[in-house]
């Protein structure tokens, strides 16, 4: 499998970006950081480079820095953050049409494409401890691209619009002002389902029928062993 190794020009928010740019590791970044992912980070630096220690060190300040916030800001500070990192496409960065990467693997490559964008966000606000049956990973059609993209969908309640968190467009809005978007299926971590004109889908059954999702899983289980 050929990975390529990005160093991203997208970080451009505040003082983490001075610190990636700069290739500084400083006690801000560490702070209330576990000594888990100060050794993962420190792992993830020996094999691609001192910028990707540092992007998982921002990461973690970036998920600890949320907790206790309400749920807007936190879709807010996480869909931000991974936005800022660069869009390549899969054959490009590994080498193969489809790879749903960790989000380990989007950081210490510093880029990836729709999926990993959104994935990284689904995993970061569930970490957060956003209920998983108000986020769904939206397949959809991007219209004005004639391609298909994925984005990441937050229920506010069970019947409410969903709010879009896309790399795309990356401000957060509800779904019925993205009509560039034409959804395909949707899942989370239980479920499948797919799209319907109206409401939220037909349950189809478990995304564990998708092998792409159970693959990404399972690697993930390892990484972070």
């Amino acid at each position: 499998m050929r990975l390529v190794r990005l160093t991203s020009q997208r970080f451009h928010s505040g003082i983490l970006v001075i610190l990636l740019m700069a290739g500084i590791t400083t006690p801000f970044l560490i702070a209330d950081v576990s000594q888990k992912y100060i050794n993962l980070a420190k792992k993830i630096g020996a094999q691609y480079g001192n910028r990707a220690e540092l992007r998982i060190m921002a990461w973690r300040r970036t998920v600890e820095e949320s907790r206790g916030l309400s749920v807007s800001l936190q879709l807010q500070n996480i869909n931000n953050f991974f936005n800022m990192l660069q869009f390549v496409n899969d054959q490009q960065h590994w080498g193969k049409n489809d790879y749903w990467a960790t989000p380990i693997e989007f950081l210490a490559t510093g880029g990836g494409d729709c999926e990993d964008f959104t994935i990284a966000k689904y995993f970061a606000l569930r970490e957060l401890g956003v209920p998983d049956e108000k986020l769904r990973l939206v397949y959809v059609k991007a219209l004005s691209l004639n391609q298909h993209h994925m984005v990441l969908a937050y229920y506010h309640t069970p019947t409410s619009v969903p709010v879009i968190l896309d790399n795309l467009d990356k401000t957060i809005k509800p779904a019925i002002q993205r009509n560039d978007l034409l959804p395909i299926y949707s899942f989370n971590a239980e479920n499948l389902w797919l799209a319907k004109e109206k409401g939220r889908g037909q349950l189809v059954g478990g995304s564990s029928r998708l092998s792409l999702w159970t693959d990404l899983n399972n690697r993930l289980t390892d990484l972070e062993g």
